[in-house]
């Protein structure tokens, strides 16, 4: 019965390179999430990493910075207690993250703390409705 319960407690837990959905649904074909506005970030800071694939079924993107739904996530200011955070689980996944100033060359981008307070939308799954 013990070693039951240590499997059960085990497969509750998150894992590196697993991403955990509670009744949540995936989407096929929803409106990805646009930003906060059309303000220029160029200045601001991003985390570089090495290609990842988007993990949205079916879906081509591939980023080569810290995205979602598609946008390079930006930060104001390179010491930002957030961006540190992020750019340090990118590196305990293997992604080989760099804090990079960001310009508009980069792609579209959203501020971390619009994205954070619009309810960190991501491609490809939506929340309870």
């Amino acid at each position: 019965m013990r070693a039951y319960a240590q499997l059960v407690e085990q497969a509750d837990q998150p894992q590196i390179g697993t991403v955990l959905v509670d009744d949540d649904e995936l989407l096929e074909d929803e409106e990805l999430w646009v930003g906060d506005d059309d303000h220029d970030h160029s200045g601001w800071f991003c985390v570089r990493t090495d290609p990842f694939p988007c993990p949205a079924p079916g879906c081509t993107f591939v980023a080569d910075y810290m995205t979602a739904a598609h946008l390079v996530l930006v930060w104001e200011a390179r010491d930002d207690p957030n961006l540190l955070w992020h750019a340090q689980r990118a590196k305990e996944v293997s992604r080989n993250p760099r804090i990079v100033g960001y310009e508009s060359s980069f792609g579209p981008s959203a501020s971390y703390y619009a994205w954070e307070a619009a309810g960190r939308p991501v491609h490809g799954i939506r929340g309870k409705s």
